[in-house]
């Protein structure tokens, strides 16, 4: 996908043991979100759709999927050469997170939890390979 060096590599793995664990805290807690902090989230939602925007709470909670899993896609990328095994790796662990939530009472697992899961690896893998190119044109324009 893109050379990487030893350093990067290390501080990419160092990254990815509390990125995982703030992952699994915010999708294996017993509860979900407050309902103040849903509540919050749910007027803001209103407010931009009463003045146009087009924004609907499962909307919102899409794309926060998506961003979630942003970043294993640039830490799993600077550790894994092949951009389609990070983006396996990722539905893999969205998966595995997603049979946990069946456990759990207060948590509702989805199929699209998964595949936004695995939309966001691929954004974050899509951005490396960005740089990865931009920084291979600069290079060669040298």
């Amino acid at each position: 996908m893109t050379p990487v060096t030893r350093r990067t590599r290390r501080v990419a793995a160092a990254l990815l043991a509390p990125y995982l664990t703030a992952v699994a805290v915010v999708t294996l807690s017993p509860a979900p979100a407050s309902d103040e902090t849903l509540g919050t989230v749910r007027a803001v939602v209103a407010w931009l759709a009463r003045h146009g925007l087009p924004v609907t709470y499962l909307g919102v909670e899409a794309v926060a999927n998506v961003v979630m899993f942003v970043p294993f896609g640039v830490l799993v990328g600077l550790l894994v050469r092949r951009w389609w095994a990070v983006v396996l790796l990722a539905a893999a662990t969205s998966t595995l997170v997603e049979t946990v939530q069946l456990a759990l009472p207060t948590r509702v697992s989805t199929i699209q939890d998964v595949v936004m899961n695995t939309l966001g690896a691929g954004v974050g893998v899509a951005a490396l390979v960005a740089v990865a190119r931009a920084r291979a044109r600069r290079a060669a324009a040298r």
